[in-house]
């Protein structure tokens, strides 16, 4: 068969078919949140029939935790070439805390918040989301560990920092997401619990922001 302009239609690998929904649900959910994705939206934005969608990706539960893991990691990938290179611990720590909180990223604040919504009645999405939180909190341990050792901070339960911090920002992100409180409001409320957890001076982070 041949398209109206003569050419021959190609048909699709199946490995191109399955990277082509993966592909598909992950710009969905970045556009509209994991909520978002069903048989039907996936299809209707393959401009293909939902069986075929079914066909490639039988368990939308499946596809809605993969979609998800990749989605954030690709974040904490971003987030780190970010972060990486400041040059003391504290500066890492100011500017992973300006990352997470910048406006620019409420689309996959809407994705982490979708996944502790679904994820009650998902088993598979719940455990991606908390292998996620796992490798996020890590991350954030080992730039507070650095600090520690420059001196710059002072903490001897950096573990215990690492989950405030994160539930700092998951709680004022969501904020963020039904227009509760002002950007400087919410990033001030994070920083400043933080100069208190790490022993800082008053206003030391509170003015980076």
């Amino acid at each position: 068969m041949t398209t109206s302009t003569g050419e021959p239609r190609r048909r699709r690998r199946p490995d191109e078919r399955r990277e082509e929904v993966a592909q598909t649900a992950r710009d969905l959910a970045l556009g509209d949140g994991l909520a978002a994705l069903s048989l039907r939206s996936i299809a209707s934005s393959m401009n293909v029939a939902s069986g075929l969608v079914a066909h490639y990706e039988p368990s939308m539960e499946e596809l809605t935790a993969s979609t998800f893991r990749h989605v954030v990691a690709v974040e904490l990938t971003e987030v780190r070439a970010l972060v990486d290179d400041a040059p003391t611990g504290l500066d890492r720590l100011d500017r992973l805390v300006t990352t997470l909180l910048d406006p620019e990223r409420d689309a996959l604040s809407t994705i982490w918040a979708d996944a502790w919504s679904l994820g009650r009645r998902m088993p598979l999405l719940a455990r991606a989301a908390r292998e996620s939180m796992d490798s996020w909190h890590s991350y954030a341990r080992e730039i507070l560990l650095a600090a520690v050792a420059e001196g710059s901070v002072r903490t001897t339960e950096p573990d215990l920092v690492a989950l405030e911090l994160f539930a700092l920002v998951d709680s004022t992100t969501a904020y963020a997401l039904v227009s509760y409180r002002t950007p400087k409001e919410r990033n001030q409320l994070v920083r400043r619990a933080l100069e208190q957890a790490l022993g800082l001076e008053s206003g030391i982070l509170a003015r980076r922001a």
